[in-house]
């Protein structure tokens, strides 16, 4: 297979050994090429039109290139049932599915697109096309003003990496591995959590502000103001951790060598597609999951009253499962494994990047559009993300796990489950920001 991709390499420019190529790979990285699979070119190459075969190459990898790929499906029935108008619900739950392979597939062509760029830029291409779903997501709803189901679904992908992801994978670690210590490096830790505590900070200062403030009329301008400057802050800390992480601190990321040698991994030691298939195929599939997440945000009230669930548990516990699955599945692989610094870069680093990039910008993007969306995520909801954060900072404060550990942070995660489960919030009901500013410009006036 090697020999088919030598012209891209010569083509596309490519420098550097593979151990140099393979310099800089991050938990993400790894835990995605834990669900590929190798692809047997060996009837494309038989292709007498070299563009052609080239064309059905890069089709082969990027679609049948992943244990995902029976999902792709799912996203024609979707856009079928959207066009010939299915049941709603239909289309939510399709839709849904189809986001799954999706956001793998994302993860593999940044990591493609890396070996031509060098480990920086495919670093930073990883540090924002990481929670793209998410992003995504996120502003088709805020474009359609359901600022509930963006502070929902975001909420929901933090306590989904900290208690789910990393709770099944402490616990899947440690019953697989329960005769052996298991350790890992805290130092990587120890920043993911530092900077949490410092997302949940700008969290709860708006929902302490409000609270202590004497009317929402009176809060709700300033409790605004307070949640954009807040988002920079987050925003100014997150560059700073992108730095630390590809630059001065770069050691502390990199997922170890010797887990690329595993006989049921895939070693990606060389390129699969070219440097522009990659970019072609990355926009193609963003645009996908952009027409995806659209159908998720309209159509998300129909399957909750349909389904007879509260739209907060959609987005807060379905959402974020079925959204990051790939990922997901990938750090458990490697706890069973005995490898816990992967899944802890995956859980960790996945909700550090929602809570510090993608939660502020989603504000600062909200007040473009003239949107007001604050950081003001309510009492039940902050509080189980403070709850949530506090409960990782103990568990992994002395560097080694054992099964227990993941035991309470998956039960954890079920008991905030039934919480907003029980929740019958509505979703449309009037927003207390949008209509405590309005309220205050009027009696300015």
């Amino acid at each position: 297979m090697a020999s088919l991709h030598e012209p891209w390499l010569v083509e596309n420019g490519l420098k550097g050994s593979s151990k140099e190529i393979r310099h800089g790979r991050t938990a993400h990285n790894m835990s995605s090429s834990s669900l590929r699979k190798k692809s047997d070119l060996t009837l494309v190459s038989k292709v007498r039109y070299a563009m052609l075969r080239q064309f059905l190459a890069n089709l082969q990898e990027v679609i049948l290139g992943t244990k995902l790929s029976v999902l792709f499906p799912a996203i024609p029935l979707a856009i079928v049932a959207e066009c010939y108008g299915f049941g709603r619900p239909w289309v939510f739950a399709l839709s849904l599915l189809g986001l799954t392979p999706l956001a793998e597939r994302v993860s593999f062509l940044t990591e493609q697109i890396a070996y031509y760029t060098g480990p920086t830029v495919g670093g930073l291409l990883n540090a924002t096309c990481g929670n793209a779903t998410e992003l995504i997501i996120a502003i088709f709803a805020l474009s359609q003003h359901k600022i509930d189901v963006v502070k929902y679904s975001l909420l929901g992908s933090v306590l989904s990496n900290l208690l789910l992801v990393l709770g099944t994978s402490l616990f899947c670690g440690g019953i697989a591995n329960i005769a052996r210590e298991q350790k890992y490096d805290r130092r990587q830790a120890d920043v993911n959590s530092l900077l949490l505590l410092l997302g949940l900070l700008c969290h709860s200062l708006p929902l302490l502000f409000r609270m202590s403030g004497a009317s929402a009329a009176l809060t709700a301008d300033p409790t605004l103001q307070l949640s954009r400057a807040s988002s920079i802050v987050m925003l100014i800390a997150y560059v700073s951790y992108i730095v630390f992480q590809l630059f001065t601190h770069r050691q502390l990321f990199e997922a170890p060598e010797e887990a690329e040698g595993d006989d049921d991994g895939i070693s990606e030691e060389e390129p699969v597609i070219g440097f522009w298939s990659g970019f072609i195929w990355l926009v193609g599939m963003t645009v996908v999951i952009s027409l995806l997440s659209e159908y998720v945000v309209e159509t998300i009230e129909d399957a909750s009253d349909t389904w007879g669930i509260s739209v907060s548990f959609i987005s807060i516990i379905l959402l974020p499962i079925v959204g990051n699955a790939a990922e997901h599945a990938g750090a458990i692989i490697f706890a069973f494994k005995n490898k816990l610094d992967i899944s802890l870069g995956v859980a960790l680093g996945s909700a550090t990047q929602i809570s510090m990039f993608v939660v502020p910008l989603c504000v600062l993007v909200s007040w473009i559009m003239g949107i007001n969306m604050d950081l003001n995520f309510n009492l039940l909801e902050t509080g189980s993300l403070a709850l949530s954060i506090i409960a990782v900072a103990f568990t992994l404060q002395d560097g080694t796990s054992h099964y227990m550990k993941g035991l309470v942070l998956l039960l954890l995660y079920i008991v905030i489950g039934a919480c907003f489960f029980v929740s019958k919030t509505p979703l449309n009901q009037v927003n207390i920001t949008n209509s405590g500013a309005e309220l205050a410009t009027i009696l300015r006036a």
